[in-house]
């Protein structure tokens, strides 16, 4: 089999899932797109295949690690 590589590419409400040099789909938020790779890459997975997921990191963050 083969190597999957997904990267996640974007910012301001335009995210996207690299894949095969193609982005198909927009996701509004970082995270989504990382939700949809992440389902791609378990079906890659259970083909056999090794996975990569490339999520860059973010300019600020905030949540629950950042909560105060």
């Amino acid at each position: 089999m083969g190597l999957a590589a997904y990267d996640i590419v974007g910012g301001a409400g335009e995210w996207h899932v690299r894949h095969d040099g193609e982005s198909k789909n927009t996701y509004e938020t970082k995270e989504a797109a990382f939700e949809a790779a992440v389902v791609a890459a378990s079906l890659a997975l259970r083909q056999g295949h090794g996975v990569t997921l490339t999520v860059p990191e973010s300019e600020s963050t905030t949540g629950a690690a950042n909560a105060g």
